[in-house]
């Protein structure tokens, strides 16, 4: 491993602006950073989306509740 393990978690910013513009390909509704993932705002959604190498991943299938 380079430097890092792999337990640990990298919490990379996503750009205020990507977030203004995105949302959640289930619901529609507005997303927001948390933890290092977009996580729906929705609470009946809710779901949330991994961030890998700076850019997330907004696919349902890889979401998470």
């Amino acid at each position: 491993m380079s430097g890092a393990d792999a337990n640990t978690k990298v919490h990379i910013m996503v750009d205020k602006v990507l977030l203004d513009i995105l949302a959640c390909p289930a619901c529609q509704s507005d997303v927001a950073e948390k933890d290092g993932c977009i996580v729906c705002l929705n609470p009946q959604c809710a779901l949330k989306y991994p961030i890998r190498d700076g850019i997330p991943v907004m696919l349902v299938d890889e979401a998470s509740k």
